[in-house]
């Protein structure tokens, strides 16, 4: 079956003249539903899958491919990918995925990606001894190599949450060495847009406004994306450029008419930067057309219905956020002083 896809075309049009070949599907989808055991196909849409987040439908071509063919490199690296990535998995699940990794790499040592993947799975199982060795591993056949330099940076961001510093604040020796491990990657991987995103968040996380030039680049790597949008917008919110802020925010809604945040945080910036409390009020009440149950829309509401000397309607805007969230202390300590003050 490996050779499936380019054999079938062939035969239609040798058999039946150069209309036939139409009758083949193109999509993933359909040829399955033609060809079933095709451990290529599955394969192909198992990876499809899982580059789209659906693990179930992953972990079901990958189960299967792996269960026809348990030899072939592809398919032991997507069952095992799957087991190791999915957000459900266990320990178990990781284990395994381990197991499969090192048969991958007995057989292929200078396979960097499952060096890498393997490194995963001792990460997770706070091993990080193990994984490092693997990770340098694949640096030496491969010193450009960016999934490395990753992983490397993911291991620094979980050390520094677990060796914090006195005040709790995670360590800086090893967020530095995060920020130098995610640098490396986009050295090595200009277009690596997550990357920046990282880079972004962890300076934004510092109060370094440098943060705002690595959400940039994301953008321009990825304009039509609203969640890359959301992230430079929300931090030139934070270091004070609210018109700039605003403008990608609504070029979001525009993009995705259902992102309620962007709507929220418009009404944030009309509430506290402009003082336009009726403007605030229609761009929370926006938000909740789209996401009801979005309990900081309502708390902000509450606060502007206090802005106005409207206090019913505050009470009843904190009543809806304590509704959805019980445990939303602004809202619960807004509710409790007009209680009260009654």
């Amino acid at each position: 079956m490996k050779y499936l896809l380019f054999l079938i075309p062939f035969l239609f049009a040798s058999c039946g003249g150069s209309n036939s070949s139409k009758q083949l599907p193109k999509d993933l989808d359909s040829l399955l539903v033609m060809f079933p055991d095709s451990v290529e196909l599955l394969v192909q849409h198992g990876n499809k899958m899982m580059k789209e987040l659906n693990y179930d439908k992953a972990l079901a071509d990958g189960a299967k491919a792996f269960r026809l063919d348990s030899l072939s490199t592809d398919t032991k690296m997507l069952y095992a990918d799957i087991l190791n990535n999915r957000p459900t998995r266990s320990m178990a699940d990781v284990a395994s995925a381990q197991k499969i990794y090192k048969s991958i790499i007995k057989k292929e040592p200078k396979n960097t990606k499952a060096l890498v993947a393997l490194a995963s799975t001792f990460s997770q199982q706070m091993d990080f001894d193990q994984s490092f060795e693997y990770i340098n591993r694949a640096l030496k056949i491969d010193s450009r190599y960016r999934d490395a330099y990753v992983m490397k940076g993911s291991n620094y961001l979980l050390l520094s949450k677990l060796n914090p510093e006195k005040d709790g604040s995670p360590s800086k020796k090893y967020m530095d060495l995060t920020k130098s491990s995610y640098e490396t990657a986009v050295q090595q991987d200009p277009k690596f847009f997550e990357a920046y995103l990282m880079l972004g968040s962890l300076y934004e996380s510092d109060g370094n406004e440098i943060c705002l030039q690595y959400y940039k680049t994301a953008v321009t790597l990825q304009p039509k994306n609203p969640d890359v949008l959301f992230s430079l917008a929300y931090a030139q919110q934070t270091f004070n450029q609210p018109d700039k802020a605003i403008t990608l925010y609504r070029r979001m809604i525009k993009l995705d008419t259902s992102y309620y945040q962007a709507l929220n945080q418009i009404g944030v910036i009309k509430q506290y930067n402009y003082k336009q409390i009726d403007s605030a009020i229609y761009y929370y009440k926006s938000a909740l057309q789209t996401e009801p149950r979005f309990v900081e829309a309502w708390h902000n509401l509450g606060m502007c219905y206090e802005e106005q000397g409207e206090l019913t309607k505050a009470m009843q805007a904190y009543a809806k956020a304590l509704k959805y969230n019980p445990d939303f202390k602004l809202s619960r300590e807004r509710a409790d002083i007009l209680k009260y003050a009654r």
